[in-house]
């Protein structure tokens, strides 16, 4: 498959408001891949399928996480970081998706990990911030994205986990490890 086919098939698995913000998040992507010196080819395949399962149904999502022995833990923590993992799988099994950069980064994409490589962070990043979000704190975002990427998900990860917090929903243990790992390295930053 080459990119157009990525683009299709991605088309094709959302509503037109969600395909429009894929478009932002590979636009933005793009740019932080250039600003950081990523792989642009990685970059752009990952931000391109990153909620290519967003919007299957719960028990899709349910199913696929069974069916690929996916980590059951997802199943006690909210639907919305469901899609990630499944894309990841479903983008090795249906699209031939090979590359363990890409499969990662659209697999972490609403959790973070530690240690999380470029093209991780990059995609992590371009989905917080792409220009039609408008959280609470992500100028501040955008702004340290400007010179940091790791400073840029450190408050990314700070504003996901107080905004979990304050609507009462339990946070995924590896974004808590996420912080923890790139907090750690913060002075070196």
């Amino acid at each position: 498959m080459n990119r157009q086919d990525y683009l299709d098939r991605t088309q094709e698995q959302m509503p037109l408001a969600r395909w429009e913000h894929t478009l932002r998040v590979v636009e933005t992507a793009a740019i932080l891949a250039r600003r950081f010196d990523v792989d642009k080819e990685k970059v752009d395949t990952a931000a391109i399928l990153h909620d290519f399962c967003k919007f299957w149904t719960a028990e899709e999502l349910i199913f696929a996480i069974k069916q690929y022995k996916l980590p059951q833990d997802l199943l006690l923590y909210n639907q919305e970081l469901w899609h990630g993992p499944v894309a990841s799988v479903v983008a090795t099994k249906e699209l031939g998706i090979q590359d363990q950069d890409i499969k990662n980064a659209i697999f972490y994409h609403t959790t973070g990990k530690p240690n999380m490589g470029l093209v991780e962070k990059v995609v992590f990043l371009a989905d917080y911030i792409e220009p039609a979000r408008k959280m609470p704190g992500v100028e501040a975002v955008r702004l340290l994205a400007q010179n940091s990427l790791d400073e840029a998900i450190v408050l990314s990860l700070k504003q996901t986990i107080q905004f979990l917090i304050s609507c009462g929903q339990r946070v995924y243990p590896l974004t808590y490890d996420t912080l923890r790992d790139l907090a750690k390295h913060e002075n070196d930053i």
